[in-house]
């Protein structure tokens, strides 16, 4: 059976590992924990392809102790538990090493069957996870592990494992008494579209290079070929996992930061993995948290967008999405009712609430020990400009102020209206 291109391009050394400079670089820290030859409780956090359980094999082979793998998916309790019972044998007398892929599928108490074990350092734990490990793995695991975080490989990187997979295909076109011919560009594509996942990469090189044409004892791989095996980029996107919700917070910081190109630029990453619903609800949230007040039409507008993409659907639907996100990029910007709100909720948390005036009550007899009876409300629309000074607020609130204006020219005019009316209430 043919070893997967993959799998002979797997690295032996952590020098071959692509990508990851930022903690694999020759002065970074799981770099030189990788080169000193022992093992230490680890846990590798990143999107597939990114070389997670490349390293952990590498550094767990250095440590020279005996190595098991598992797999969170399949792996059970007995399975824990054989590993345990190993300790006591010759094999398992200086310690073992037990390399634990996709760990979040294992349950709280699967995981706690490891403590004691890490505790003593029988176990040395190298871990790897596609979902944030803060909260899948049980807190006493993490405390006890170094957790690294893996990112997605830049195109540079991935093109030079490509450039290795193609000589290794070389040679064995060769075998076939055949040569092999790369179109200009081709491994720039695949390095692009395959959205930082090296071994999709690979796999992708490699089905191109079983589906190649053969014409007078030569294979081509070619960018038109390529547009077939790949008709869009491969985006990482789970509703449940960290992407969706960093996905969303690009979007809404763009949007906040007056990013309109951004803006566009995460929302066709929502939209192009077929999430509708999710952008829709976050836009609607924005127009009210961080355009607010400045432009308070800014919400119809915004509601009437995501109406028409919910009555639409996609693909018509990205452009009343894509009009309301311009919209609010380019709109004026104020998060005052955003930090009102929050304010009056945070004294109603504290227990800050006291009795309702007695103006603002509804109509109801006063008891016999109130001596000054009556409601004494005012109608505020039977006065000069519509406007009478009366306590609303409790009394242990009543000097309270949640709202601020903000320094917008909506704001602003309201802000002066508000003026004016007390003004022309001392002048009376």
């Amino acid at each position: 059976m043919n070893t997967p291109l993959a799998d002979q391009m797997r690295p032996q050394t952590i020098d071959e590992v692509v990508g990851q400079s930022h903690i694999l670089s020759k002065d970074g820290i799981l770099y030189r924990i990788a080169q000193s030859g022992r093992a230490t409780n680890l846990i590798f956090y990143g999107p597939p392809g990114t070389g997670k359980t490349t390293v952990a094999r590498i550094i767990a082979k250095q440590a020279g102790k005996k190595l098991y793998k598992l797999n969170g998916t399949t792996a059970s309790t007995a399975d824990l538990k054989e590993i345990i019972s190993s300790l006591d044998t010759f094999e398992g007398m200086n310690g073992v090493v037990l390399y634990l892929d996709e760990i979040q599928y294992l349950n709280k108490k699967q995981q706690q069957t490891l403590l004691e074990f890490l505790e003593n350092g029988q176990i040395t734990l190298i871990a790897s996870t596609t979902e944030n490990p803060y909260f899948y793995i049980y807190n006493a695991i993490i405390s006890r592990s170094t957790v690294f975080e893996f990112k997605a490989v830049s195109p540079e990187e991935i093109e030079k494992a490509l450039e290795r997979g193609v000589s290794i295909l070389r040679k064995q076109a060769q075998q076939d008494h055949l040569e092999l011919q790369v179109e200009d560009h081709v491994l720039h594509s695949i390095a692009l579209s395959c959205g930082g996942d090296v071994r999709k990469s690979i796999n992708t090189l490699e089905v191109a290079y079983m589906s190649a044409q053969i014409e007078d004892g030569v294979k081509y791989i070619t960018a038109k070929q390529m547009q077939t095996i790949s008709q869009r980029a491969a985006l990482r996107y789970d509703k449940s996992d960290d992407v969706h919700y960093d996905l969303l917070s690009a979007l809404q910081k763009s949007v906040r930061g007056s990013d309109e190109n951004a803006a566009l630029h995460y929302l066709a990453r929502l939209l192009e993995a077929g999430d509708l619903i999710s952008p829709c609800r976050r836009l609607l949230v924005m127009a009210s948290e961080d355009i607010g007040m400045a432009y308070p039409m800014c919400s119809v507008i915004v509601k009437a967008c995501v109406d028409s993409a919910l009555q639409l659907g996609l693909p018509e639907a990205r452009i009343p999405l894509a009009q309301a996100v311009i919209t609010m990029a380019t709109a004026p910007k104020s998060n005052s009712a955003y930090l009102a709100i929050n304010a009056a909720i945070a004294d109603v948390r504290a227990g800050r609430v006291g009795d309702f005036p007695r103006c603002l009550q509804n109509k109801h007899f006063d008891g016999a020990e109130v001596e000054n009876k009556g409601q004494f409300y005012k109608y505020p629309h039977d006065y000069p400009n519509h406007y009478v000074k009366q306590q609303y607020l409790p009394d242990i609130l009543k000097d309270r102020v949640y709202y601020h204006f903000g320094e917008n020219k909506t704001e602003d005019a309201a802000h002066r209206y508000r003026d004016k009316i007390l003004a022309d209430l001392k002048d009376e």
